[in-house]
């Protein structure tokens, strides 16, 4: 498989979270992760009420924000994870969860200025060509109101699975049969432009463990 592969990378790794997520209920777990904590802060004081999550998987963090009284929109690409995310959001929250089976390279279902804040915890570090996750982001800036807020965390070229495993080129690479876009300095830059770049934080996740960066961007 190699970058031009693109709809062979999607199936693939559609095929393999879905059997991933019906093998392993919770798999993260049930608690939220520390950017989420971090984000949900952040929300709180820039007085954010709808938050559009990308890449939910099974909705530690989803339900988590609505716990925080966020109304949250949460896409996510495989059946088992959106079929969980409607289980949990039937149970009372101050939030709002409404959950939708998308996939992040076709435009995003929102009209343009509809939302708060935008949230993705790994997301746009997937198997997407960096053509595509500057579509991405073109899309979240698009749905993002004027002074919006997109908080991602993404794995990076320090981390030690870098340029290990199965190399499908543009700074991906497979292992375990996952594959991982890493983020260098130049493509958070990049993708900055139109935003202003309020917050680069490195943290660090899990076994190995893994290196991340989570980026904070407000709509210019």
């Amino acid at each position: 498989m190699t970058i031009d592969d693109g709809a062979g990378i999607r199936a693939g790794q559609q095929q393999h979270w879905t059997a991933m997520f019906a093998a392993n209920p919770d798999m993260y777990g049930t608690e939220p992760s520390a950017a989420a904590i971090h984000a949900a802060q952040h929300f709180t004081t820039a007085g954010v009420r709808t938050v559009l999550e990308i890449g939910a998987g099974q909705g530690r963090d989803t339900m988590f924000l609505a716990a925080q009284g966020f109304d949250v929109i949460a896409l996510d690409y495989s059946d088992e994870a959106i079929a969980a995310l409607k289980a949990k959001a039937s149970e009372p929250r101050p939030g709002v969860v409404t959950a939708v089976s998308h996939d992040v390279r076709a435009p995003l279902p929102l009209a343009a200025e509809s939302v708060d804040a935008s949230y993705s915890h790994m997301l746009l570090c997937m198997a997407l060509t960096s053509v595509e996750i500057h579509g991405l982001v073109a899309e979240l800036r698009r749905v993002l109101r004027p002074g919006g807020t997109l908080v991602y965390t993404v794995r990076h070229t320090g981390d030690p699975h870098y340029g290990t495993g199965i190399a499908h080129g543009d700074d991906m690479f497979e292992q375990g049969g996952f594959i991982v876009h890493f983020f260098s300095d130049e493509l958070v830059k990049q993708l900055a432009r139109g935003f202003e770049l309020a917050e680069v934080a490195p943290f660090t996740e899990g076994e190995l463990p893994r290196r991340l960066w989570r980026v904070t961007m407000r709509k210019c």
